[in-house]
């Protein structure tokens, strides 16, 4: 895939994460504006008390979809995925350093996108690969982290490349 069309293709998916972003910054008040943004829940799990938002039928979907277990990363990374006993359409995701509580969010693109807003983290799975993004610091934490089904897709994509995003056919070159 051309590295253009790679670009495009990921401002598309990470747009929506800085917009809803943006959108939260202007709900909250003064006083939460001053605070800082609490970082990754460490290894304990959240307090029942916390208010847990039901899953609605669309994010219920999107988590089956999800994929579990163990995903290799790049440069020797692993993260680990796993559904909340507790609460059907939330997720843990653990790595080096870090522990979110991720629930499903609806996208228009058909990238299955897992969030942690407090924490500011966003996992994007496409069919693939998956990735771990950092919404405060806007950079990522973990990149081409793959389930085996991920790894088959990534490998029939290389003897059968899907069309381009910008098709140049038919405009006179």
């Amino acid at each position: 895939m051309p590295k253009t069309a790679l670009i495009v293709l990921l401002s598309l998916l990470i747009s929506p994460a800085w917009s809803q972003t943006e959108a939260s910054k202007a709900k909250s008040s003064p006083a939460q504006s001053r605070t800082a943004a609490p970082k990754a829940v460490k290894a304990k799990a959240p307090p029942r008390s916390e208010a847990v938002t039901p899953m609605g039928p669309d994010e219920l979907a999107i988590a089956d979809r999800v994929h579990q277990g163990r995903l290799p990363c790049e440069l020797g990374a692993t993260v680990r995925l796993e559904a909340d006993a507790e609460q059907p359409g939330y997720f843990y995701l653990h790595g080096k350093g870090f522990r979110y509580r991720m629930h499903p969010v609806v996208t228009t693109t058909g990238a299955i996108r897992l969030e942690d807003r407090k924490a500011g983290a966003v996992w994007l799975q496409l069919a693939n690969k998956s990735m771990l993004m950092d919404q405060n610091k806007g950079r990522r934490l973990a990149d081409e982290c793959a389930h085996a089904e991920q790894v088959a897709y990534a490998e029939s994509m290389k003897t059968n490349p899907p069309p381009s995003l910008i098709d140049t056919t038919g405009m006179g070159r």
